[in-house]
């Protein structure tokens, strides 16, 4: 049995957020004021599979604009932010602010959030990037929905 059709190198076209640079030369050139998918999974991509996104955000992304608004899934989520700085890992060199069932938490550590199937959570809102962020969230659904 062949299993590279198990391992997912690109992010398909329709997966990444509206205007993101689909490239290195267009993520450059949008100054990185947009974030940048390094990897989306789920059950259209490869049957059988989970909902799984990892994303770079950039210091240019920071808005008071929500990255995601309010919603819920029938599915469990784990929602991750992770700080790049090697000497201090548990500093998020920002802050995000998530709402999780109406309860506003603002993070400057590295973190992960459960969010149980069903509850309300977000907005997401990325208030402040000093230096990269890593972003990773995964569902147990087969696909993203809302």
């Amino acid at each position: 049995m062949r299993t590279d059709k198990y391992i997912v190198t690109e992010v398909r076209a329709d997966k990444l957020f509206p205007g993101e640079p689909r490239g290195l030369h267009e993520v450059v050139h949008s100054g990185f004021t947009f974030p940048t998918h390094v990897a989306w999974l789920d059950g259209e991509v490869v049957p059988g599979a989970f909902y799984v996104e990892a994303v770079w955000v950039w210091p240019g992304c920071a808005s008071e604009r929500p990255a995601a608004e309010a919603h819920r899934h029938d599915f469990p989520e784990a929602i991750g932010f992770f700080g790049t700085d090697f000497y201090h890992p548990r500093d998020l060199g920002g802050e995000v602010e998530l709402w999780l069932d109406g309860e506003r938490h603002v993070m400057t550590q590295s973190f992960v959030a459960f969010v149980p199937a069903g509850m309300e959570h977000c907005p997401l809102i990325m208030r402040r990037v000093e230096r990269p962020i890593f972003h990773f969230a995964m569902g147990l659904g087969s696909r993203y929905e809302r």
